[in-house]
């Protein structure tokens, strides 16, 4: 892997993200937060309905051009099924739902703010996601 592809293309990925979280608070005035965004959509009576499947359609449509210009970041390394690595993303999602956050409103959107709550949930969040890492690597032997 060279230096583009290490550090130049995730640098990348985050300003598009980065981009796109301004874009969607400068137009909308809408947090670009997924599990707000897609948990909105199946509560009665909630508001910017459209907002929420544009947002979504964007991410799809955008992960299929990515796949055909940059097959490569689509090639898994993953040890695991792709219906365990599904129902884990939905395990996550209905998790940070069920405690009233949302990963990327906080750690994109949140943090850019100032937000001392985001500070406090992002840093909550890589901290759970570092400690289950390093159990389940160096006490229970399963990660390689």
């Amino acid at each position: 892997m060279n230096l583009i592809e290490s550090y130049g293309l995730p640098l990348l990925g985050g300003a598009l993200i980065g981009l796109s979280a301004s874009l969607a608070l400068l137009t909308h005035g809408r947090v670009a937060g997924i599990s707000g965004l897609f948990g909105g959509l199946f509560l009665p009576g909630h508001d910017a309905r459209d907002f929420r499947l544009w947002f979504l359609l964007g991410l799809v449509v955008a992960g299929f051009v990515l796949s055909r210009v940059h097959p490569m970041a689509f090639a898994s390394t993953a040890l695991r099924s792709f219906a365990v690595m599904a129902a884990a993303g939905l395990f996550v999602g209905f998790g940070t739902r069920l405690g009233g956050g949302c990963t990327s409103g906080h750690g994109v959107c949140g943090l850019c703010r100032l937000s001392k709550r985001s500070l406090a949930a992002t840093i909550t969040f890589m901290g759970t996601g570092i400690l289950t890492v390093l159990v389940m690597k160096h006490v229970l032997g399963v990660v390689r």
